[in-house]
């Protein structure tokens, strides 16, 4: 067997110019105000079902209500901090965004591709494969 057919990553990258950026922060800016308006309505949300799971007798709660509640403020707690989380991680990519020159090469992912792979081939050059896209069209691939 002198070949192998072989699914190797090849990485995707772009080159960064203003309708690229422009389009970056603005995605960014709408997934910061969804995680706000979420975590906002988690807020109400958890204040409607809490009133609505109070316990018969306020004064000498049972047990099972006690814990009963506290699930639920667990439950939108953890849902309130993954939208604060995603809202502190974008606020940082936004920021991060902001800094970067135009014209920098930032990676947008991995795909695979086929490729036939011979004895004697430098294997560096075969896993090594990058595509470089400026506003959507191929300008060079790489290898």
């Amino acid at each position: 067997m002198d070949s192998i057919s072989l699914k190797v990553p090849v990485t995707i990258k772009a080159k960064l110019t203003e309708k690229l950026k422009n389009k970056i922060l603005t995605d960014l800016t709408e997934g910061i105000n969804r995680a706000e308006l979420e975590v906002q309505q988690l807020n109400i949300q958890e204040k409607r079902v809490m009133q609505e799971n109070q316990p018969a007798n306020a004064e000498a709660p049972t047990a099972e209500e006690i814990q009963r509640l506290q699930a639920i403020q667990a439950h939108f707690g953890e849902e309130r901090n993954k939208r604060l989380q995603f809202r502190e991680e974008s606020l940082a990519r936004k920021e991060e965004m902001e800094k970067m020159v135009l014209g920098a090469e930032i990676v947008q992912g991995t795909l695979e591709h086929q490729v036939e792979v011979h004895v004697g081939d430098d294997m560096r050059e075969i896993m090594n494969v990058e595509v470089l896209v400026e506003d959507d069209k191929v300008i060079a691939i790489r290898s």
